[in-house]
């Protein structure tokens, strides 16, 4: 088939997105894109992996075809082939990629000049984990402002939505994102980064001050490019190391280095922490995770099979997508006691084998997907009333019981404690036992209440089977 030159139509596709789109988006995706060769019916376009491929089509497709046609009066179809560049290379200006080639250059039977020699891959950053990058991290609608973001610091850090802050429950990937950032900005640049656990940085300083260490430690952390601090819930109630953490912060942010931080809850519901340190963490874009949807429950579930050299066949990953729903540390660790039996008993994966394995987890209450979010939502509308309402300090009957109500649901139908309870109700755990106390009395003396319970759960329930 002959060869048909679009890269000048493409050139100008890019020019017009540009501007469509806004320079920060664009610079995001668009700026990892190269022509390769067109024929009659079809432009083919290099991505550097498969993340950027599919998130480029599920996202742009259209709109890039739709550009393309109004330039060429053709009616062309775009083909995305994943071809990785050298991380180090940055994404190409768009109308400069033909002067990347000389002119005279050869090329290969692909339209591309002969590839370079291929770089010593960079050695792994010792405190990032390797497999947490976003080409394996799984975007779906509980995540996808906050990978959208993460991308755009690991391509531009200390400018691009500085500080940052991800919050969210148990096992719903803050860790692997903020480490993805890490990995990125590593394998793409020279820029010097710490990842640290809230707690571990609460060790180094008590350590510095034990041994007088002091300069070495505020060195170690306000001369680096890039900090990412893991749980900062654990500073609660730490005077001294949130005093420290105070100026590390302000001198980062000062000198423009970028600065992220994961949290189990938001900052508003944070106790104890001191008002500047506060001030400083509601200065950063926060964005929140939820556990994800079944559709992405299925693909971060074929994402971990990858690689894995064994096959599991669409219906065990249907079966376990609708019935672990709580998170992703959950999904994978269902998965990996399928994989564990089928290495270790040498027989195939099947539906049955499946059910049997993991009867006890789909059996579990979390997995219902009944988060503590869903149970307020819906006890708050059967009241009228918002989850605001609930979590307020508002103490009139019409609220406290319906609060308490909420509380005791929770223990009964979730295996939260106490004291992650009485976090989502920004009360302690001492409260909740009470409210639970006081629902158990009124179902003595009021037989009715008992049935309006059972009508909650199971809205609670059929609520929780659409999220």
């Amino acid at each position: 088939m002959a060869e048909w030159d679009y890269e000048v139509f493409w050139k100008e596709t890019l020019k017009q997105i540009r501007q469509d789109l806004g320079e920060e988006e664009f610079s995001v995706w668009f700026n990892t894109l190269d022509y390769i060769r067109a024929d009659e019916n079809s432009v083919s376009i290099a991505v550097p992996s498969s993340f950027y491929r599919d998130q480029i089509k599920l996202r742009y497709q259209n709109h890039i075809e739709m550009t393309l046609r109004g330039l060429t009066g053709k009616d062309l179809s775009v083909l995305f082939e994943v071809i990785p560049r050298k991380m180090t290379e940055p994404g190409p200006v768009p109308g400069e990629a033909a002067e990347k080639t000389a002119p005279d250059s050869p090329k290969n039977g692909s339209g591309l000049a002969p590839a370079p020699q291929k770089p010593e891959k960079k050695a792994r950053h010792h405190q990032l984990r390797e497999d947490y990058t976003f080409d394996n991290y799984v975007i779906g609608e509980n995540n996808n402002f906050a990978a959208n973001a993460a991308i755009a610091i690991s391509r531009n850090p200390g400018t691009a939505y500085n500080p940052y802050l991800i919050y969210g429950g148990v096992g719903l990937g803050k860790t692997h994102l903020m480490q993805a950032i890490g990995n990125y900005i590593h394998a793409s640049s020279d820029n010097k980064i710490i990842y640290i656990t809230a707690e571990n940085f609460l060790n180094e300083f008590l350590q510095a001050l034990k041994e007088n260490k002091m300069n070495v430690f505020k060195n170690k952390f306000r001369y680096t490019d890039v900090l990412l601090i893991d749980d900062i819930h654990f500073f609660q109630e730490k005077v001294q190391v949130q005093e420290e953490l105070f100026h590390t912060f302000n001198t980062l942010l000062d000198a423009k280095k970028q600065l992220a931080f994961t949290c189990d809850r938001p900052v508003s519901e944070l106790k104890k922490i001191s008002e500047r340190l506060m001030s400083r963490f509601e200065q950063c874009l926060k964005v929140d995770l939820q556990p994800p949807k079944y559709e992405t429950r299925c693909a971060i579930l074929k994402t971990a099979i990858e690689g894995q050299e064994i096959q599991v066949p669409g219906e065990v990953i249907d079966l376990i997508g609708k019935n672990v729903s709580t998170n992703v540390r959950d999904l994978i660790s269902a998965l990996n006691k399928l994989i564990a039996y089928t290495r270790l008993m040498g027989q195939p994966i099947t539906v049955e084998i499946t059910q049997q394995l993991l009867r006890d987890v789909f059996a579990s209450p979390r997995q219902a997907n009944m988060s503590l979010d869903h149970i307020q939502r819906v006890v708050a509308e059967y009241f009228s009333l918002s989850p605001n309402d609930l979590k307020g300090k508002k103490r009139t009957q019409n609220i406290v019981f319906p609060r308490q109500l909420s509380m005791y649901i929770a223990r009964e139908i979730t295996e939260y404690s106490t004291t992650e309870i009485g976090q989502a109700f920004i009360r302690d755990h001492t409260t909740v036992m009470h409210a639970c106390k006081n629902i158990e009395e009124r179902i003595r003396s009021d037989p009715t209440l008992e049935s309006t319970i059972e009508t909650l759960k199971r809205m609670i329930k059929e609520y929780s089977a659409k999220s």
